[in-house]
């Protein structure tokens, strides 16, 4: 019987599939995955689930709905542009645009000395 194995490896980590083992019941299953996936590296906990027991919802199926299908454009800040931009941001576009003159400006004074 196969059991897949996924491990946390902090408290604070989601357990992340990373591998499987072949036993033939559930205690065995543990054993195995402690050797083979927590021997090494740290591991705050393990799942130890039978392949079998793993359903999957394919979004490819028919009949399948799976998150965006709903509009809520509403929810994104940028639908509510006005058009016109914030007085700092128009500022600093502006004196950013001016640095890059200058420093363009910089550039090629330093070729036109190193040519003569």
């Amino acid at each position: 019987m196969i059991f897949e194995v996924f491990r946390q490896e902090t408290e604070k980590d989601y357990h992340t599939h990373v591998g499987n083992v072949h036993a033939p019941d559930a205690e065995m299953a543990r054993l195995f995955a402690q050797v083979a996936h927590a021997r090494r590296k740290p591991a705050k906990s393990l799942w130890v689930v039978p392949k079998a027991e793993i359903a999957e919802v394919d979004a490819d199926d028919p009949g399948v709905a799976m998150g965006g299908t709903t509009q809520k454009e509403y929810r994104w800040a940028t639908n509510y542009s006005t058009g016109q931009m914030a007085e700092e941001i128009e500022a600093s576009e502006a004196e950013q645009a001016e640095a890059e003159s200058t420093r363009r400006r910089a550039g090629e004074d330093r070729r036109r000395g190193g040519d003569d």
